[in-house]
């Protein structure tokens, strides 16, 4: 074999990928295996948003790696800390020295006959492509474009003679100082920006067509710190884990099961914290139910604590156009900026947008159905690793990456060269994702389509996860290995 073949190939370092190669080095330690990085550092999602106050949307216990406990006392926390906690944890398990950094994955094909695939890879300093070989390639990529962010055709945008910026795209050096911002968006990205950028600014107006469902969190766990002190750290860590995983369970099934009640336990709250008149309530009341579109937590209620100082204000309404010192809106109010903060959303570019060919057959990912939500029907020695859109994205991504580690392990003792995953023809497809979130819905299309029973069904719950991943056998009628 040459040198540029490994056993496993894991595209991206970002949460998923680091925690990809650590189950392929912990479960198969005689395998070879590389992370290919297209960016020139590890982090993903941690190192590209560089926005003012940018921060966890879920708690650190689950968001954080089972193997390595998340010691810091903040529940939420902001995007350097976290970048470092994946760095020291790809330090202390030796995973950083198997990163190439400044490699992007372009396409791939499975030789039928060889049972390997070729990638090509596009070393993005030297602007050059080389091919890599491997027996089984792992995608941690993530769903969303890093290059750019979606961004609307606002009407007249030219006209306007301040800062455009898009949080994906953020200008570091970018000075706010008493100036006034308007943030488009009403979604975790805006509610995050929102207290950081008070701090300077002279004024912040969240201008949104629609509100979002808004929950406070306590910054400092109160339990945790309970536990800590009277277990070790890794026995603490995994109580504070499932006391967060059980709670979070709990409230998304009390918000689908009961919209009503939760909607008005939510809306009551808020009202109650900012003392505010029904007509101030609109703001923040939904015409969908709650979870319908992920939920949007703030810790300490840093978020309303804006709201009430005045420093920052909500306005709800459609921009009618652009003008030069400004947004002109449909009811004829002109907000005035400075800086316009376009935080409309993700775009989304699934598998890191290659193309994967089988035996130079272009195959349309649409078409194929999730085998447990970590392989693709029809497609052999090939993973996808996906999170949960209704808790924190590594829980699931961690069971997906256990379990493709025992497979991989599972063909070492058993010489078996290939595992493939074949649907059964009667398969009625569904939406990947149960979402009616705007970035979810303009990009679904793309996705893959779930079926409606296991293997090929998605859950979204860890517990019914833990049966799917470790309790049920590697082998099943959905699943054919070869030699």
């Amino acid at each position: 074999m040459n040198s540029n073949h490994k056993d496993v190939l894991i595209i991206g370092a970002g949460l998923s990928g680091i925690n990809a190669a650590y189950q392929v080095q912990n479960k198969c330690p005689d395998h070879t295996y590389l992370v290919l990085e297209a960016r020139e550092r590890m982090g993903g999602t941690w190192d590209l948003f560089r926005y003012p106050g940018i921060r966890s949307d879920s708690d650190m216990y689950t968001l954080g790696f089972p193997f390595r406990p998340w010691l810091e006392d903040k529940v939420m926390a902001d995007g350097p800390t976290i970048l470092k906690y994946i760095e020291d944890t790809a330090n202390e398990f030796g995973i950083d020295k198997n990163i190439l950094y400044s490699h992007k994955i372009v396409s791939s094909s499975w030789s039928s006959v060889k049972q390997i695939w070729t990638v090509q890879v596009e070393l993005v300093k030297e602007n050059k492509i080389v091919e890599m070989t491997c027996n089984f390639l792992i995608m941690c990529s993530g769903y969303y474009d890093y290059d750019e962010g979606y961004a609307p055709k606002f009407p007249n945008i030219n006209d306007f003679k301040g800062k455009f910026v898009h949080p994906q795209k953020w200008d570091e050096g970018l000075d706010y100082s008493d100036k006034n911002i308007v943030v488009i968006g009403s979604g975790a990205t805006a509610i995050t920006l929102i207290p950081s950028l008070a701090k300077k600014a002279k004024l912040v107006t969240m201008l949104q067509r629609s509100p979002s469902y808004i929950a406070n969190i306590p910054q400092i766990d109160p339990a945790a710190g309970k536990l800590k002190k009277i277990f070790s750290k890794q026995v603490a860590h995994h109580l504070i884990r499932w006391k967060n995983i059980l709670y979070s369970m709990y409230i998304f099934i009390f918000c689908r099961v009961f919209p009503n009640m939760a909607k008005k336990e939510i809306l009551k709250k808020i009202q109650v914290t900012l003392d505010a008149t029904p007509a101030q309530m609109k703001h923040f009341t939904p015409d969908y139910n709650p979870w319908s579109q992920r939920l949007c937590m703030v810790p300490d209620n840093d978020f309303f604590n804006v709201l009430k100082s005045k420093k920052a204000v909500i306005v709800t309404d459609h921009i009618a156009s652009m003008t030069e010192d400004g947004i002109k809106l449909k009811s004829g109010e002109l907000l005035k900026a400075d800086i316009i903060v376009s935080a409309t959303g993700l775009k989304i570019k699934f598998l890191a947008g290659i193309q994967i060919s089988i035996d130079d057959e272009k195959i349309n990912i649409s078409k194929t159905t999730p085998y447990k939500a970590s392989m693709l029907s029809g497609i052999p020695n090939f993973a996808m690793i996906f999170g949960y859109t209704n808790a924190s994205w590594t829980l699931k991504c961690s069971l997906a990456t256990e379990w493709i580690g025992k497979v991989l392990l599972h063909m070492k003792k058993n010489n078996l060269k290939t595992v493939r995953p074949e649907k059964h023809p009667q398969i009625k497809p569904a939406s990947l994702i149960n979402l009616s979130s705007g970035y979810i819905k303009r990009a679904e299309h793309l996705f893959p389509k779930q079926g409606q029973k296991q293997p090929w069904k998605i859950n979204q719950n860890y517990i019914l996860d833990i049966l799917v991943y470790r309790i049920r056998p590697i082998r099943d009628k959905g699943l054919k290995f070869f030699k």
